[in-house]
C-alpha cells in the first residue's frame, strides 16, 4: 500500500483559506476605489475615523476631535476609507486564524501566532497615544516571532507560508497606517498596494495547496522558472503602477480623446523630455501633503512612460507564455486564459488614457492586475511532477 504526498491539514482549512483569498480580493479592489476616488486621507486619523470606529455622518458629529484640524470631513469619502480598514481588519483575522490552525501541530506554534498578534494589538493603542518608539519596537518584536517560526519550520503543513502571510498582514497594517499620517507618501502608498497583492498572492497559493487539485506534468522545471518570471514581471508593473497612481501621473502624457497624442504617443512626441532622476526619487522625507501630486510634468511623464515600457514587456511576455501552454497538452484553457486577459489589461489600460480616466475603468484596470496575478500563482501552485508514492505508515 502507499499514499500520495499530501499536506497534512485541518478539514476546513481549504474553506477558510479561500474565503481568505476573496476577501483579499475585494480588499485590493476596493482599496483601489478609495485611492482614486481621492478619499485616502478622509479619515485624518488611525485607526479610528475623526476619533469612531465607524465614521462621522456630520461636522456636528466630531467638534471636538483634534481629526478636525487636521481635515475638514467630508462624508461621502469617509466612510470609503474607513470601510476599506473594516474590510482589511477582518482579513487580517482570517490570517491570523489560518496561522493558528496551521501551526497547531507545531511546538509552541499557536503560542508563537497568539503572541505577535497580541504584541500588535498592544501596538496600536501605543502609537495613538503618541509613543511612536514603544509602539514600533512591540511590531518589530512580534515580525521576528513569525519570521523566525517560518524560517524554522518546513511547509508541509503549510505553517510556513501561513506564519509569513501572517507577517505580510502585520507589515500591510503599518503601511496603512504611514499611509495616512504620511499624507499619502508615494513610496508607502505603492508599498501598500505591493503588500495587498503580495497577502492576496500568499493566500491563493496557500488556498490550491490546501485543496489539493495539482496539475501533473512530466516536466515541471521550465514551465515554473517561467511562471516565476511572468510573477516578477506583473509585479515590477504593478509597483510602476502604484508608483503612478500615488504620484498622480496617469493622465501625464495627456488625455480625454481618441488623438495618438496621448498614445501611443506622450505629449505630442515618441520619446517626449522627461525627468527620469526626479520622477523615481523614493524618499522625500515626512510633513508633505502628497495629496494631488508634487512633481513637476516632466517627472510625471518619466513615470508614466516607465509604466508603458513595462507594460509592453509585460504584455508580450504573457502573451507569449500563454501562446506556450496552449501548445501544452492539457493546459490550453490557461493559456486563453492568460492570452484573452492580459490583453484585456493592456486596453484598460490604453483606455485610462484616452477615457482621462474614469473610476470605473480605473478600478477595473486594479482588479485585472490581480486577476492576471491569480492566474500565475494558481499555476506556480498546482503543476507538479506526476505523482511520487511513498510507503504507508
Amino acid at each position: 500500500m502507499s499514499r500520495p504526498l499530501v499536506p497534512v491539514l485541518s478539514r476546513h482549512f481549504h474553506r477558510l483559506a479561500w474565503l481568505a483569498v476573496a476577501l483579499a480580493f475585494t480588499v485590493i479592489v476596493f482599496g483601489a476605489f478609495v485611492r482614486l476616488s481621492n478619499a485616502g486621507l478622509s479619515c485624518p486619523d488611525w485607526p479610528t475615523c475623526y476619533g469612531r470606529a465607524a465614521w462621522p455622518q456630520a461636522t456636528a458629529d466630531i467638534t471636538n476631535h483634534a481629526a478636525i484640524a487636521i481635515r475638514e470631513l467630508d462624508p461621502t469619502k469617509a466612510w470609503r476609507e474607513q470601510m476599506h480598514r473594516h474590510l482589511a481588519a477582518t482579513l487580517g483575522f482570517l490570517v491570523f486564524v489560518l496561522a493558528v490552525i496551521a501551526a497547531r501541530r507545531r511546538r509552541l506554534g499557536i503560542l508563537q501566532v497568539i503572541t505577535s498578534a497580541i504584541l500588535v494589538a498592544l501596538a496600536i493603542p501605543l502609537y495613538m497615544r503618541g509613543m511612536h518608539e514603544a509602539s514600533a519596537a512591540l511590531a518589530i518584536s512580534a515580525e521576528a516571532i513569525l519570521i523566525a517560526a517560518a524560517w524554522r519550520w518546513n511547509n508541509e503543513d503549510l505553517s510556513r507560508v501561513a506564519m509569513l502571510t501572517f507577517a505580510v498582514i502585520i507589515v500591510q497594517a503599518l503601511l496603512g497606517m504611514w499611509t495616512v499620517t504620511w499624507l499619502l507618501k508615494p513610496i508607502v502608498v505603492m508599498g501598500h498596494l505591493l503588500g495587498g497583492f503580495t497577502t492576496f498572492a500568499l493566500l491563493a497559493w496557500m488556498a490550491w495547496r490546501a485543496t489539493n487539485v495539482p496539475i501533473r506534468l512530466a516536466d515541471t522545471r521550465l514551465l515554473r522558472r517561467l511562471l516565476i518570471a511572468g510573477v516578477v514581471l506583473l509585479t515590477i508593473q504593478i509597483a510602476l503602477g502604484g508608483w503612478t497612481s500615488s504620484n498622480y501621473a496617469a493622465l501625464s502624457c495627456g488625455a480625454g480623446s481618441m488623438s495618438i497624442d496621448n498614445f501611443p504617443k506622450c505629449a505630442g512626441h515618441w520619446w517626449p523630455n522627461a525627468d527620469w532622476y526626479n520622477g523615481f526619487v523614493l524618499w522625500r522625507g515626512i510633513g508633505v501633503d502628497y495629496e494631488g501630486g508634487i512633481l513637476d510634468g516632466q517627472s510625471r511623464i518619466a513615470i508614466q512612460m516607465a509604466h508603458r515600457i513595462m507594460a509592453c514587456v509585460v504584455f508580450l511576455y504573457i502573451w507569449w507564455l500563454g501562446i506556450r501552454l496552449i501548445r501544452l497538452p492539457g493546459m490550453r484553457t490557461w493559456g486563453v486564459l492568460l492570452v484573452l486577459l492580459v490583453t484585456a489589461q493592456f486596453a484598460l489600460g490604453v483606455s485610462n488614457v484616452k477615457l482621462a480616466l474614469p473610476l470605473l475603468v480605473a478600478v477595473l484596470h486594479n482588479a485585472g492586475a490581480a486577476i492576471l496575478l491569480f492566474l500565475l500563482v494558481s499555476l506556480l501552485a498546482r503543476i507538479q511532477r506526476p505523482l511520487r508514492m511513498v510507503p504507508a505508515a
